[in-house]
């Protein structure tokens, strides 16, 4: 594969509803992951792996965040073609609104993509979590003569529901295509997807939202045949099925959607496991991102178990397992932290700021002294007091509060939130 011959867009979805309040104040690709990254890292981390350098991230929502950081990250050198460019929804005298969907975003931007020269889109989602050699899906794809690729993952019963479901044939060829089937549909969807998947029950073929399109093609159908089409999933690709050579490139790596809190919460605690599904300690799939001159982390006297820590952080716990520790946090004394993605602090407190606010009896940034939290998220730049409980789990009902939000067991603590001492949750 030639990396002149193809350009990426990366989608960075909707308002992010499901993944609120890590949502509230940025765009769902800004959302920080692994302590130290955020999740757009991953799909460009994935193209500069792949040897594609030519980048577009879509966005509409909350995007301040975003734009600083790809702008903060990702300079290519003055000899190089590379770029990572964002595009922002934006009123134009063809187009007055907001993106519609997947198929409208990347139709709305177009106008900007067309200046380039390339003969392949490829299309990625901008919250999962995988690595992935695509250039050996768009080889996959030019050898293959297709006119669309799409990249596939066997799936369990359970998940199937969730996702676009697809039949190919002995040459690969998709045959047909259904989003989001009924649980009563299933047995009808069930394909060939080798011995290995099939012992782990994953005998569905499910789309991950990653296209190779031809160049051609891609124009063709968003400006002319299905003009008013907003979605990949359920209006263009259904359609090109009966249409054009589309395929099924299938993929039996670790991949995760991260569509909600507990998909969320569940990715990074795994990333603390002995053999982690996601492994970011692989240096040829390097994960990309922002180089931070940070000081290194100090430790006094606490018990570590399956836990991350990033750069800068204070830590004085007691115990901490099964954690994400992100960049510049700090843990008092005697706090034990169990199950948990600590996000971290953008700034450090000086000594005389520290003082300043204890005297008006506002917490240090960071958690307190003798502190148990257990299945939370700490988002950035909260002051959690001394003495503060928060146990997490399923005997606690999904709410919302102005300080925290409570999902599938797991409490969220929002961004920049004040948690008073003694607090117990």
């Amino acid at each position: 594969m030639e990396s002149k011959q193809v350009v990426a867009v990366i989608l960075g979805g909707g308002a992010g509803s499901r993944l609120y309040p890590l949502t509230a104040t940025r765009s769902k690709p800004a959302v920080p992951i692994a302590g130290k990254y955020r999740l757009v890292d991953i799909p460009i981390s994935n193209c500069i792996n792949s040897n594609i350098s030519r980048m577009f991230v879509l966005t509409q929502y909350n995007s301040a965040s975003l734009n600083k950081h790809i702008k903060n990250t990702y300079q290519f050198s003055g000899f190089s073609s590379g770029f990572v460019d964002i595009l922002a929804a934006e009123q134009t005298p063809d187009s007055l609104g907001w993106f519609q969907g997947t198929a409208d975003a990347v139709r709305q931007s177009l106008k900007h993509i067309e200046k380039n020269d390339f003969e392949y889109v490829l299309i990625l989602s901008g919250d999962q979590l995988y690595q992935m050699d695509l250039a050996k899906m768009i080889d996959a794809h030019k050898n293959n003569g297709a006119d669309l690729t799409i990249a596939t993952i066997p799936v369990t019963e359970r998940e199937a529901p969730e996702f676009g479901i697809l039949k190919s044939n002995e040459h690969h060829s998709i045959t047909t295509f259904i989003e989001k089937p009924a649980k009563e549909l299933l047995p009808q969807w069930t394909s060939d997807t080798g011995d290995m998947m099939r012992s782990m029950g994953r005998n569905y073929l499910a789309s991950m939202g990653i296209y190779v399109f031809n160049r051609k093609l891609l124009f063709q159908l968003l400006e002319e045949e299905k003009k008013n089409a907003t979605d990949f999933g359920k209006e263009i690709i259904p359609d090109a099925i009966n249409k054009y050579k589309v395929l099924s490139y299938q993929y039996d790596g670790y991949w995760t959607d991260i569509g909600n809190i507990y998909s969320f919460f569940e990715a990074n605690l795994a990333l603390t496991s002995e053999l982690p599904p996601f492994n970011l300690f692989d240096e040829s799939r390097m994960v990309y991102s922002r180089a931070r001159m940070l000081p290194p982390s100090k430790v006094s006297g606490t018990k570590f178990a399956n836990t991350i820590i990033a750069e800068g952080a204070i830590i004085h716990a007691d115990s901490i397992e099964n954690a994400v520790v992100g960049i510049r946090s700090r843990i008092g004394n005697g706090s034990v932290i169990d199950s948990c993605y600590i996000m971290g602090n953008d700034y450090y407190e000086t000594l005389q700021e520290i003082a300043i606010n204890a005297g008006k009896g506002i917490p240090k940034l960071g958690i307190g002294d003798s502190c148990h939290l257990k299945n939370v998220i700490v988002d950035k730049d909260c002051r959690i007091g001394n003495n503060v409980s928060i146990i997490g789990g399923t005997h606690l009902p999904d709410s919302e509060h102005s300080l925290y939000t409570v999902k599938d067991g797991i409490v969220v603590i929002k961004k920049g939130s004040v948690i008073p001492d003694g607090f117990v949750i």
